[in-house]
């Protein structure tokens, strides 16, 4: 009751403070909200930079067995059990990254996780460029997905938290445009190279980020938390600007933090708590939703979905890593345009037309084995998918869970739903040649069935968090209290 009382005087004076009141933001005054935000400067911009350098990598490292494939296997003389084994490597890192990233990021500070996440990717480069045989390969492929698991969750967290809230969410959802990048860089590249080459190439980003990473600030936010409040004003001015007036931002961000030092110290299942259940219900919830929409499948499977349906795999490929780049260029500049409710809502719908049209296309060769129309519905709805999922879906969990997770549960909360994003993927990765061969129809209908789950889920659970800052969202996350 009394850290209720505290946390209510605090939020009340500094309402007050500011001569503004919260429902004239929560009434959507978002163009006096948003004008008030401080532009973007220099240092955000390298911060920024620095950062999706490490996203760059990602997408590098993800996409990196496909174009590889046949040249580890003759070079190496790996059977294809003995390759598949390589590739789930990556999901087994990436389990232990995610599971780790938010401890270490609340313990050492979200720059030096990211530093930690460049060596463990520079590790696995190497790993992969000196190897002579599949042992120090599947070494290098589990280092590469500790880099991911630990990347996937501090990078949208530190963005989030170091930029202005006006663009907050174009420069989170850089985070996953570099990601998409970085995986049709890898294609397209890996078409040209040998796979060593290509490797030496995928520690470019890598060495950007490491050395990078001692040439920004620290999360603001971070630094209060941890009891550093004399370098918050000059960090917020260094990313602000000099003459920008951060006495607002300054004051806000203590006063939130000084109710999480007034709590009890978060442990594991602290974040369990009613007064955490909406945020980590979104967290959790909008990521396998995600997931089981279908994009493990369609990322995954396609040279294997085209070929079942009587399409050119390798068109069909080159036509989905093209058509990423674009519609993740259209999800940056929408983001803080149209807010993340509809954004999202607009994808998941998207996305579930999609898996219907792939579905009717498999549906229609049951019924009709010789026809021309399967392999036009399935090469059409992958691209439709391929398209809204980038223009949405892939990149706002990122924003939104970055945004909803409380500072003082988002080190445990947010390794937790990375954790369920890796485990989820795995059994995906596993079962969807299962569910394939049991109908391809079924499989899509199915996902399509996630899909428009997902469209009722945001509606009825997710707040807009558009021109907010993270202290007013929290403020506004009382649908469990």
């Amino acid at each position: 009751m009394e850290g209720e009382n505290l946390e209510n005087g605090l939020i009340t004076r500094r309402l007050l403070a500011e001569n503004k009141p919260y429902a004239d933001l929560a009434t959507g005054d978002a163009d006096e909200a948003e004008s008030e935000s401080p532009a973007i400067t220099a240092v955000v911009v390298l911060s920024t930079f620095v950062t999706v350098s490490g996203s760059f990598a990602y997408g590098f490292a993800t996409g990196y067995s496909s174009p590889a494939e046949s040249g580890i296997k003759e070079d190496l003389g790996l059977s294809t059990a003995a390759y598949s084994t390589y590739g789930s490597m990556l999901t087994i890192g990436g389990m232990l990254g995610s599971a780790v990233s938010g401890k270490v990021a609340d313990l050492i500070g979200r720059r030096l996780t990211m530093w930690l996440s460049g060596v463990c990717f520079l590790l696995g480069w190497l790993a992969t460029i000196f190897t002579k045989g599949p042992f120090l390969l599947d070494i290098g492929r589990f280092l590469l997905g500790c880099g991911i698991g630990i990347q996937c969750f501090v990078a949208p967290a530190y963005i989030g938290e170091i930029t202005p809230k006006n663009t907050r969410g174009a420069l989170t959802t850089a985070n996953e445009l570099l990601n998409c990048i970085g995986l049709s860089s890898v294609y397209f590249i890996g078409n040209l190279v040998h796979w060593r080459t290509l490797a030496i190439i995928g520690t470019i980003p890598c060495l950007v980020e490491v050395v990078g990473i001692f040439f920004i600030p620290e999360s603001p936010r971070w630094l209060v938390k941890i009891g550093r409040d004399k370098d918050l004003d000059p960090t917020l001015r260094r990313l602000r600007g000099q003459n920008a007036d951060i006495s607002l931002e300054a004051a806000e961000i203590r006063d939130y933090m000084e109710i999480v030092k007034q709590l009890p110290k978060a442990r594991f299942l602290d974040m369990f708590q009613k007064k955490y259940a909406h945020s980590l219900t979104i967290g959790i919830g909008i990521v396998l939703l995600a997931i089981f929409g279908g994009t493990i499948g369609i990322s995954y499977y396609a040279d294997s979905i085209f070929e079942a349906a009587g399409c050119s795999a390798a068109l069909g490929s080159t036509a989905m890593a093209a058509i990423q780049i674009p519609f993740s260029v259209l999800a940056v500049i929408l983001m803080d345009k149209s807010g993340r409710r509809p954004l999202w809502m607009i994808s998941a719908a998207g996305t579930c037309l999609a898996n219907i049209l792939i579905a009717l296309g498999f549906l229609l060769k049951v019924l009709y084995p010789k026809n021309d129309a399967t392999a036009i519905l399935v090469f059409t709805g992958i691209l439709m998918y391929v398209s809204a999922f980038s223009a949405g879906m892939s990149s706002t969990p990122w924003v939104v869970v970055s945004e909803l997770l409380s500072i003082d549960i988002k080190g445990p909360a947010g390794s937790l739903v990375t954790f369920a994003i890796w485990a989820s993927s795995w059994v995906l990765s596993y079962s969807f040649n299962f569910l394939l061969d049991w109908s391809p129809a079924g499989a899509f209908f199915f996902s399509a069935g996630v899909c428009a789950a997902t469209v009722l889920f945001v509606a009825k659970l997710m707040p807009e968090t558009k021109g907010r800052t993270l202290e007013e969202i929290q403020d506004s996350l009382t649908l469990f209290t």
